[in-house]
């Protein structure tokens, strides 16, 4: 997992694009503006490289989803940048992503600050991703399990990130967000509506639609009591 000058160079040419073209439906860019460099500024440290086939090392660092196997992907950085600044990050907040995947979301999440939890209901991908995130020296905690089901032993967080596409979202995770806390979200099937809900201090929610993303499924009980749509 070598991190060579041509990869930090060409990971630092794919954070200036992004930030310089960073366009977040519904947030002004201009309000949004330290936001997006916070984000950029974690981005640049996680080599991307490393969460991927080294069949794709040459494409590691454009704006494009690749797959991982076992039916899933990684998701393309501007997607990344998106979720995470929605998700406004704070250091030392507690952090649920659910759907770890590769580990990259989780461990740009970790190189903000946050103390992210991540859970995978993939056995073969939590193994692998597991091993990665030790080897790569982060600090986040790996779960293996139903996603819909969160990890009440944690519980409560200050935030929930879902990077997977959820046709609904589970009332278990809702009930493991602290007041005051948001959950960010791609509602629906395939073509998705990136979704951010707020939950106020006596437990009413809010939420927002930020744009349309392209996700794998989430995976998850059919018998866990949902928020619909």
């Amino acid at each position: 997992m070598e991190d060579t000058f041509r990869h930090k160079g060409l990971r630092k040419k794919m954070v200036e694009d992004l930030q310089a073209r960073a366009a977040i439906e519904g947030l002004d860019r201009r309000l949004a503006e330290e936001k997006i460099r916070r984000v950029c500024r974690a981005m640049e440290q996680v080599p991307r490289h490393c969460f991927i086939d080294t069949a794709f090392d040459s494409f590691a660092y454009q704006d494009r989803a690749f797959p991982i196997g076992d039916g899933q992907t990684i998701s393309q950085p501007s997607t990344v940048l998106a979720q995470t600044v929605l998700l406004d990050v704070k250091a030392d907040e507690k952090i649920l992503e659910v759907g770890t995947g590769s580990g990259y979301q989780a461990m740009v999440l970790e190189r903000m600050g946050a103390q992210v939890y991540t859970i995978e209901r993939q056995k073969e991908v939590y193994v692998r991703t597991k091993k990665l995130l030790l080897d790569l020296g982060g600090s986040v905690r790996t779960y293996f399990g139903d996603g819909y089901q969160g990890v009440p032993e944690e519980a409560p967080f200050d935030k929930i990130l879902i990077t997977c596409a959820a046709p609904e979202i589970s009332l278990a995770l809702l009930s493991q967000l602290k007041p005051g806390g948001r959950l960010v979200v791609p509602v629906g099937q395939d073509e998705c509506e990136m979704t951010c809900i707020f939950k106020h201090a006596d437990g009413r929610l809010t939420r927002s639609i930020h744009g349309h993303f392209r996700f794998v499924p989430m995976l998850g009980s059919t018998h866990v009591p949902r928020y619909g749509k």
